[in-house]
């Protein structure tokens, strides 16, 4: 949060700043390695094993070490953390059945949990301890970290990356709007993109960012034309993209061996009469105003046809939207015809792999998953939850790498360590501060390209593309590693508001496995490493494991976390290497 600074406790173990030169020594290797057999007491399974009658009964199954590493990573890319009972339950009942009941159970809103925020604190109260922009920041903390339908909430955070509205003007003193924005895309998760697309179309939010709220028709008389934003962006950043895509994701090119374009700036002129006559809805029981109305932020767009750009629109492919249809009407026509562009299955599907599973997706991994998009099996375009159980159940999965962003590893440490406040429910308030240390906070994206690139190759990098190295820097790599300190060691964690509950991490069962390094080890590498941790950073926290035989439990398991929470293969997962 601008204006407040992090407070960071300072380190209650010699022995960190030691074992972290070895593993700065180790960023660039490391090979193999992962876990060994489940050791005894990991708390690996709930099955017995061995039957209880006679007649060769044998009872349930025992989780396999291969189980628990499946487990681990579905748990790590379709949560925002694993917690270890879910480790031992998705290890029991297997991948499939997790998918089929994440992808039918009940949304978890925001905009609720922001209402009961404001009744609390008061939406205008001048002396409450958060300032009202904070609340929708809480909502979506407290469904991030206790929310059961986990791979929506994290489905939607991935479309916020895409369909990107971020926090200014009106939009960042109005909790509402943007809660309830969110909401849309927690909505459309699992439904059709089409729909989803048509929803954020018509958000005020939207239409508020990216300027198409109250954008009148053409008057030459005044010299006004219909703003382009919108039309731009639908096009460039949320369908088809800059250029024409084979169903893999790669270019088309021309006879020149050039990339072939998917619009011209008279498409965006035409697409831009489209976006007009929208206006806020009415407040508070008031008849809706075109142009004059208080920013309505949590209700969808009205269409005032008197406003709407008349005549022909000749959009993508040739096709022409006839004169004489309401505004409303036109916009259908519109969003469908950018639905059904070529393009858009293997821009969309690539985008929605890189934010969920990996930046650099094999052409054939993006074309598998396009072809769903494209058809479902069923005959149907677009359906989004064959799209992810496709991404998540792909055979590319569990070799896939990727650079976990510093906001999902702060969020995935709270999860794993039980993060709860000391009195209420306000476990919102975990997120106070986190902005400042990871460059990172929901719906607060510098521009409407996102925090990053999905197109960012990093210097060094092979020619690979990592969109999160470009917010992984010197400032948040060093503010997430003392995050993660002042989590484990902070007097106050997470904020310095005393009216505030405290935030406070409950390590009863890693304490209780103090006397059994390797069940402890184990346990760290399924939270923290999604199944796999290399050797060299299993042997550095051994190590110092070791070392701090004389500290107390408490304190052992204290400087481990911190150790594997810093390591830079948890950071960074590179299961292909390993």
């Amino acid at each position: 949060m601008p204006g407040n600074q992090e407070r960071h406790a300072p380190m209650k173990h010699s022995l960190i700043a030691l074992v972290l030169v070895s593993f700065m020594s180790a960023c660039g290797g490391g090979g193999g390695g992962s876990s060994p057999a489940d050791p005894p007491g990991s708390g690996g399974g709930s099955g017995s094993g061995g039957g209880s009658g006679g007649g060769g009964s044998t009872g349930p199954t025992e989780p396999t070490a291969e189980d628990y590493r499946d487990a681990a990573l579905i748990l790590d890319i379709g949560t925002f953390g694993a917690r270890y009972s879910d480790v031992e339950s998705v290890a029991e009942s297997g991948v499939d059945a997790w998918l089929d009941e994440q992808l039918t159970m009940p949304i978890s809103l925001h905009e609720p949990i922001v209402r009961r925020y404001g009744a609390q604190y008061g939406f205008n109260n001048q002396d409450s301890p958060i300032p009202v922009g904070q609340f929708r920041r809480f909502a979506f903390f407290e469904n991030a970290l206790t929310a059961p339908d986990q791979l929506r909430q994290v489905t939607a955070y991935a479309l916020t990356q895409l369909f990107v509205v971020s926090q200014t003007g009106v939009l960042g003193n109005n909790p509402l709007g943007l809660s309830n924005y969110y909401d849309t895309l927690l909505t459309h998760s699992f439904g059709n993109y089409r729909d989803l697309l048509r929803a954020v179309t018509l958000h005020p939010a939207m239409g508020f960012y990216l300027s198409h709220v109250n954008n009148a028709k053409t008057d030459e008389d005044a010299n006004t034309f219909p703003d382009e934003n919108y039309a731009r962006e639908v096009m460039q950043l949320f369908t088809i993209g800059l250029y024409e895509l084979n169903p893999d994701g790669t270019r088309k090119l021309d006879a020149e061996g050039q990339p072939i374009p998917t619009y011209d700036n008279t498409d965006i002129r035409e697409f831009s009469k489209i976006f007009t006559g929208l206006a806020y809805a009415g407040a508070d029981g008031q008849e809706p105003e075109f142009g004059r109305n208080r920013a309505v932020l949590h209700l969808p767009m009205v269409m005032f046809d008197n406003y709407h750009e008349p005549g022909e629109k000749y959009l993508l492919n040739g096709f022409t939207v006839p004169d004489g249809q309401t505004g409303i009407r036109d916009i259908d026509d519109a969003v469908d015809n950018l639905f059904n562009h070529p393009n858009v299955a293997p821009f969309v599907s690539k985008q929605l792999i890189q934010r969920l599973v990996t930046s650099n997706p094999s052409p054939d991994y993006v074309s598998r998953i396009s072809a769903v998009f494209a058809d479902n099996g069923d005959g149907v375009r677009g359906d989004m939850k064959a799209v992810i159980r496709a991404i998540l159940t792909d055979v590319e999965l569990a070799e896939a790498s990727r650079v976990r962003e510093p906001f999902r590893r702060f969020l995935a440490a709270n999860r794993a360590l039980n993060t709860a406040p000391s009195e209420g429910s306000d476990i919102g308030v975990t997120g106070f501060f986190v902005q400042n240390a990871t460059g990172q906070m929901v719906l607060t994206a510098p521009s409407v390209f996102n925090f990053y690139s999905p197109f960012y190759r990093p210097q060094g990098g092979q020619g690979l593309i990592a969109p999160e190295m470009q917010i992984t820097t010197e400032d948040t790599i060093v503010g997430v590693t003392n995050l993660m300190s002042q989590v484990l060691y902070g007097d106050r964690p997470m904020h310095n508001h005393a009216q505030l509950p405290e935030m406070r991490l409950d390590l009863t069962s890693m304490v209780n496995l103090a006397d059994d390094k390797e069940a402890f080890l184990t346990r760290v590498e399924r939270l923290f490493f999604a199944g796999t941790m290399s050797e060299h950073t299993r042997s550095v926290i051994s190590d110092a494991w070791d070392e701090a035989a004389g500290s107390s439990p408490t304190d052992r398991v204290k400087l481990a976390l911190y150790l594997a929470l810093s390591a830079p293969d948890q950071a960074v997962a590179e299961r292909n290497a390993l």
